[in-house]
């Protein structure tokens, strides 16, 4: 979550490079962006900074958790005295940027006959519970099975580092990140208070501490999981009514609408040069991205509020308008080439049930 840090599948995002465009000044921006749930607590100082003894980090962190929290400092202990650094991780989240991809090279790793099928054939196993909570929700299935799909190739590599070790290491040993990480190791022990059945010791993970079908981190789990079947827990490791109730409560909360559209094919005036906005925010009304040379390609859907996505397609340069149901697909992983491929393996797998 969730996916906000890493997960076990999914291509790198690509940074600005040299040859990126550079954002150019917004045109009127006077939509709002779909309604966002509060942000997810940061640990203080007093945990994170580097200039501090790790002994000292440690203790204000058991102070923190168990104070905010309301959990034994006697078992934060006892968990952190298990935890085990893990060089590779910091190696990995470390890892410079030759591993940028462009769109035509992203597209694949997910646009493939492999996953396109194995989705269809994911949604046909599991239809009645995903179409019963695509119809509690307004979020279609086809979604919740694309994000499975993306995420933990359905299932099959939910990843395997041990989620106490990899934010532990990312929250002690990689000062960048350390805010969020330590925030999201304190959420691993209030989870744990809440789902007393999960044990943080021998959770499985990736290596950014995302935790089963749908990636999910600490927080994403604690604070948005859903019971999907009344039985009394929330398990997102292996329990299909959960993990599709909870995926698709993660989209409401930050915003998704039912029936709305998530992009639109767009063309670009060849006279004007390209407009790469400043952030994914889809605030922009149709004519203020009109003036910029962009409009939906005729038979496209059309709304208000967009935002505009140019990417280097294998015909070439390719142009979208992302709506607010695309914005709340980044709040998932904030790429949005992440994002385009979810929508398009989505569209795949719905054509291929519905036998198009």
């Amino acid at each position: 979550m969730l996916v906000l840090a890493a997960c076990a599948t999914k291509a790198p995002e690509a940074p600005p490079s040299a040859s990126t465009p550079k954002p150019a000044t917004a045109p009127t921006a006077n939509v709002p962006i779909p309604s966002q749930p509060a942000e997810r607590p940061s640990a203080p100082e007093s945990v994170t900074d580097p200039s501090i003894p790790l002994a000292q980090r440690q203790a204000a962190f058991i102070d923190y958790t168990a104070r905010t929290y309301g959990i034994d400092p006697a078992h934060i202990r006892q968990a952190l005295d298990q935890a085990q650094f893990q060089q590779r991780i910091v190696d990995i989240m470390s890892r410079p940027a030759e591993a940028v991809r462009p769109w035509k090279d992203y597209r694949p790793i997910f646009m493939n006959d492999a996953r396109i099928n194995g989705g269809v054939a994911f949604y046909r196993e599991n239809r009645a519970a995903l179409d019963k909570v695509a119809a509690e929700t307004g979020v279609p299935a086809e979604y919740i099975v694309a994000i499975i799909g993306v995420e933990t190739q359905f299932g099959r590599n939910m990843g395997s580092y041990r989620v106490l070790d990899a934010i532990y290491t990312l929250a002690f040993y990689y000062p960048r990140r350390a805010p969020f990480f330590a925030g999201e190791l304190a959420q691993l022990f209030a989870l744990q208070k809440a789902e007393p059945q999960l044990d943080i010791t021998q959770l499985k993970g990736s290596y950014a501490g995302a935790m089963g079908m749908g990636q999910f981190m600490p927080s994403s789990y604690r604070l948005w999981a859903k019971d999907g079947d009344g039985d009394g827990r929330r398990d997102l490791l292996t329990h299909k009514p959960d993990v599709f109730a909870s995926i698709a409560n993660y989209f409401v909360v930050h915003g998704w609408k039912r029936g709305e559209p998530v992009v639109a094919r767009a063309e670009k005036d060849p006279n004007m040069p390209e407009w790469t906005p400043e952030k994914i925010d889809p605030v922009h009304t149709l004519s203020a991205i009109e003036a910029k040379g962009y409009r939906p390609m005729r038979g496209q859907p059309v709304r208000e509020g967009a935002t505009v996505i140019n990417f280097e397609g294998d015909a070439g340069r390719e142009y979208w308008l992302g709506y607010g149901n695309f914005f709340v697909i980044t709040r998932y992983n904030r790429s949005p080439m992440y994002s385009l491929a979810v929508h398009q393996l989505a569209q795949a797998i719905r054509a291929g049930v519905d036998g198009r």
